[in-house]
C-alpha cells in the first residue's frame, strides 16, 4: 500500500517557538524576583533579630543594675551575628513619678531604623 503524504506539516512555526520562549522567559524573570525578595526579606528579618537582642540587652542591663534611671538620652554601641548596630536609650518621666518609661532605638551602622523596644522602670 502506497504511502500518503500527510496535509499538514509536522512541528512547530517560528511564531510558536517565539511564544513559548517569551512565556518561559516571563516565568523564570518572575521566579528570580521573587527568589530576591526572599534573600532581601531574609537579610532583614536577621537585622530586626539582631537589633531585638541589643535592645533587650540593653533594657536588661538597666533593670540588674537596680538604679532609677535618670530623665535624658545615651548612646550605645552592639554588635550581634558579626555586624554593628547603633542604639539610642531615652528616658522620660511618666505621670507616677516613681516610674519612668524607656525607650531602646537601634539602627544600622548606615542609620536605618530597625526597631524600638519600650519599657518602664519603677525605684526599687
Amino acid at each position: 500500500m502506497p504511502r500518503r503524504a500527510s496535509p499538514l506539516p509536522a512541528g512547530f512555526t517560528l511564531i510558536e517557538v517565539l511564544v513559548a520562549l517569551a512565556v518561559v522567559s516571563i516565568a523564570l524573570t518572575a521566579g528570580l524576583r521573587a527568589a530576591g525578595v526572599l534573600t532581601d526579606n531574609a537579610d532583614r528579618l536577621g537585622d530586626v533579630i539582631a537589633a531585638q537582642w541589643c535592645a533587650d540587652n540593653q533594657l536588661t542591663e538597666l533593670r540588674l543594675r537596680r538604679v532609677f534611671p535618670g530623665v535624658g538620652d545615651s548612646d550605645f554601641g552592639c554588635e550581634q551575628l558579626g555586624r554593628s548596630y547603633k542604639g539610642k536609650l531615652i528616658t522620660r518621666p511618666t505621670p507616677n513619678p516613681s516610674f519612668r518609661r524607656v525607650d531602646a532605638e537601634v539602627s544600622t551602622e548606615a542609620g536605618v531604623p530597625l526597631l524600638t523596644l519600650s519599657t518602664v522602670l519603677g525605684r526599687q
